[in-house]
């Protein structure tokens, strides 16, 4: 952690860090400490005593290796988020909602080095003429062991006038089984039967929520519950499905390089995990176009499959699919029927006023006289029994699960 008011040879450390680091680029290899040291001795003319030569020898090495002063909070395996929206405010989530640390940053020159340092190792771009960048830092970048590696956004102080902002997500293996979500609450007992016959069932559904509501958590645990006997093939925009199921397999999408080339997107790897003899088709994320080619493979006989959409409510479900398929060059008349032949459920999750997430609703897909799909609520954590969960009893009997 850099302490809130540093020392004078600390204060130095902005100044120093390029030049040291110019130096340090003339040799091969890692910086070891006894090099460092000598490039800090070599540029400060050696008037540096023992004691503030190992202090800025330690910034010098927080700033150069890793993510920083961020490191050990990324570290922390409670924590999912990592958010610097200024020098002197450095926020994380743990799961209960927003939380201020104690991590300062001398200034905002700081924060940028470290924001262009990490957008560098995820080969991006970040500088006054691309003053934003929105990355991925794989695993074995340095940043931290046990995840599928660091989400990255980072906006320059040229545009946000509080200075330099970093938004770093941890993408944590989401592993956890329907059990252990009932036993945190997340899932009442009640929903948790209907989840576990929808599976059996083999409906097609989309878990809607906002951003870090549970969305893929809730996948991940209902894919833990699918007969070992079947085949998943999950498709992601970043690796975070991690289902305890022995027959998966993950395709992760991947941004162009800094030339613009090895662009592979989920719309690709939708149409390729058609070739794959997939029971099952997931979707990480439908955030495009890939949207026509899910509800496409699900219309062709793949049933079961699943994904998760950003939407306020299951009402806002066929709203947000339109504007979805037009990106991808379908029509509102037959996304509708596309949607309705497809999918069958929707699950809503959403996150509780505390910072915990839970399961709020299950919504029926249904089609009116006019053709357009509405949600109906089949079950909701406030209320009692509505008329769509007995539409929904009659298509789980009608697929032969009681």
């Amino acid at each position: 952690m850099i302490a809130t008011d540093p020392p004078r040879a600390a204060r130095v450390t902005g100044e120093l860090l390029d030049r040291v680091r110019e130096r340090l680029a003339v040799g091969s290899g890692e910086p070891d400490p006894a090099r460092v040291a000598a490039a800090i001795r070599a540029e400060t003319g050696g008037v540096l005593g023992d004691t503030d030569l190992l202090r800025v020898l330690r910034l010098l090495q927080t700033e150069m290796t890793g993510a920083g002063a961020l490191e050990p909070l990324l570290h922390d395996p409670d924590v999912s988020d990592v958010l610097v929206s200024a020098p002197d405010s450095v926020w994380v989530d743990r799961g209960r909602g927003l939380e201020r640390t104690s991590v300062v940053f001398p200034d905002d020159a700081a924060v940028r080095r470290l924001a262009q340092r990490l957008a560098l190792a995820a080969g991006r771009r970040l500088d006054d003429a691309q003053p934003w960048v929105d990355g991925r830092l794989p695993e074995g970048a340095g940043v931290l062991g046990d995840s599928f590696g660091v989400r990255l956004h980072a906006v320059l102080g040229s545009i946000a006038p509080g200075g330099t902002c970093l938004a770093l997500r941890v993408l944590r293996p989401a592993s956890q089984g329907l059990d252990a979500l009932a036993a945190s609450g997340s899932i009442p007992a009640e929903a948790k039967m209907l989840l576990e016959r929808i599976i059996r069932a083999r409906l097609a559904f989309l878990v809607v929520g906002g951003t870090g509501a549970g969305k893929t958590t809730l996948l991940s645990g209902l894919l833990a519950t699918v007969d070992a006997s079947e085949r998943i093939v999950c498709v992601e925009d970043a690796a975070e499905l991690a289902p305890p199921h022995p027959h998966v397999v993950r395709l992760v999408a991947r941004p162009a390089n800094v030339e613009g080339a090895g662009e592979v997107t989920v719309r690709d790897l939708v149409r390729q995990a058609l070739r794959m003899r997939p029971d099952r088709i997931i979707v990480g994320e439908v955030r495009g176009g890939e949207v026509v080619d899910l509800l496409t493979a699900l219309n062709t006989g793949h049933d079961g499959g699943a994904g998760t959409v950003h939407a306020n409510s299951p009402r806002e479900v066929p709203a947000r699919l339109e504007a979805l398929a037009a990106l991808g060059g379908l029509g509102r008349a037959a996304l509708h029927s596309q949607l309705a032949a497809a999918v069958q459920v929707i699950l809503h999750v959403h996150r509780r006023p505390d910072g915990s997430r839970a399961l709020c609703e299950i919504g029926l897909v249904a089609s009116g006289y006019d053709g357009r799909v509405r949600i109906d609520a089949a079950w909701r954590a406030d209320s009692a029994p509505t008329p769509a969960a007995a539409a929904l009893h009659r298509l789980l009997t009608e697929r032969g699960v009681e």
